[in-house]
């Protein structure tokens, strides 16, 4: 069980801190503690926050009602981790200088473990020299800090300055509470999603890939220690944590950006769902309803694996998938050896909550003439037996 403590700051944006408190409580194995500063308290309850977190919250150093223990010493011990969030420019400045005057800063100041600040405050707060350098300060300290959105803000200005996401603050905790050092100094490069192929500046070709099983190997591939490109193509997907990621739109700005990016990477999976045909004549107009039908000429697409793997280094590991609707062993054996790879994981959309779109993945592994699998599971489940493969391929 993981130990996670959320520390809230006073500060409008402490009504978000309780959709974080409650997303990360659902977590089977996280234990989630809650420290207020009595300002926060002005802006949301302790209630509320202990009833999402289904444990008591601290606001008061000197509260004696507890298990006889030295509170602040005995949450430092056992936290895992420690999230400001909303952090004030007071409560940023006091963790930046020592300064522990409640049971929030108290606490943050006793424990030994990953730190992270979430800034929330007004534009002209955030970006006073002072509050830069505080949070500088931080940084210099191993302090991890989530960078403050620009938008509307409360006051009315419109600036940088608001919380980050949720979303983002719960990517980010769950991050450096599962990260560890395995493939620390290794560069992966993974291409994802889809591609479209402009026809007119109205029409494109494309295909049904989410990006999904991408997403999921970069975030897996992050918590591992990797410094992870992730190269993908249009999507909806919030990206992960902790990710170099580079939009591209087109097959040849996929082609062109991998092979930019490849020589340097040790490992390499290509999951994109690459067109395999682009438009040989991109019209600049939009193209006019006639009677009969329409014939687009194509042209076949630069092939971004065989081209990684022909140009394969010594050091390196290259991945490929191959998505098919029938003979999937067979076809992700041939894949393997005609593309020079060192494995390629298979997968089908014929079977049912499994491909394109969906948020689970049927998966065999092949090096060409072994079959490992298959297995079946939510598609950060698939990701995990994908990494862990690499994993022992490294070592």
């Amino acid at each position: 069980m993981k130990t996670v403590l959320v520390g809230i700051s006073g500060g409008i944006a402490a009504y978000k801190a309780a959709q974080l408190v409650s997303d990360l409580s659902k977590i089977d194995d996280i234990h989630v503690e809650v420290l207020m500063s009595k300002n926060a308290c002005e802006f949301i309850t302790p209630l509320t926050l202990q009833t999402l977190s289904h444990n008591r919250v601290t606001v008061d150093s000197f509260d004696t009602n507890y298990a006889y223990d030295v509170h602040h010493i005995s949450q430092a011990k056992k936290a895992d981790l420690f999230i400001i969030a909303p952090a004030s420019a007071d409560v940023i400045a006091k963790v930046a200088h020592g300064i522990a005057d409640d049971a929030l800063t108290t606490t943050f100041l006793a424990c030994n473990c990953p730190k992270l600040i979430a800034p929330a405050m007004n534009t002209g707060m955030l970006e006073n020299p002072i509050t830069q350098n505080n949070l500088k300060t931080c940084r210099a300290y191993g302090m991890t800090i989530l960078d403050a959105q620009s938008g509307y803000l409360a006051c009315g200005d419109s600036g940088k300055g608001r919380l980050a996401e949720v979303s983002v603050l719960k990517q980010a905790v769950l991050h450096h509470l599962y990260k560890d050092d395995t493939l620390s100094g290794k560069k992966v490069l993974i291409d994802a999603g889809p591609t479209q192929e402009a026809i007119d500046p109205v029409r494109y070709i494309s295909n049904h890939s989410s990006g999904k099983m991408g997403v999921s190997l970069a975030r897996s591939f992050a918590r591992k220690g990797a410094h992870v490109t992730l190269v993908i193509g249009p999507n909806h997907l919030e990206m992960p944590y902790g990710v170099n990621v580079v939009d591209v739109i087109s097959a040849k700005d996929m082609y062109e950006t991998m092979m930019e990016y490849g020589p340097t990477n040790d490992i390499i999976v290509c999951c994109a769902a690459v067109a395999d045909y682009t438009p040989k004549n991109v019209v600049d107009h939009k193209i006019k309803k006639q009677g009969g039908g329409l014939t687009i000429e194509c042209k076949r697409t630069q092939d971004i694996l065989q081209s990684l793997g022909e140009n394969k280094k010594e050091h390196q590991l290259l991945i490929g998938f191959a998505m098919e609707t029938d003979d999937m062993e067979n076809y992700a054996k041939s894949k393997c050896i005609k593309k020079h790879c060192d494995y390629v994981v298979g997968n089908t959309i014929v079977q049912g909550e499994s491909g394109f779109a969906t948020d689970t993945n049927r998966i065999i592994i092949t090096d060409g003439s072994t079959i490992e699998g298959p297995w079946f599971g939510s598609k950060d489940e698939m990701a995990e037996i994908i990494v862990k493969k690499v994993v022992e391929s490294c070592y």
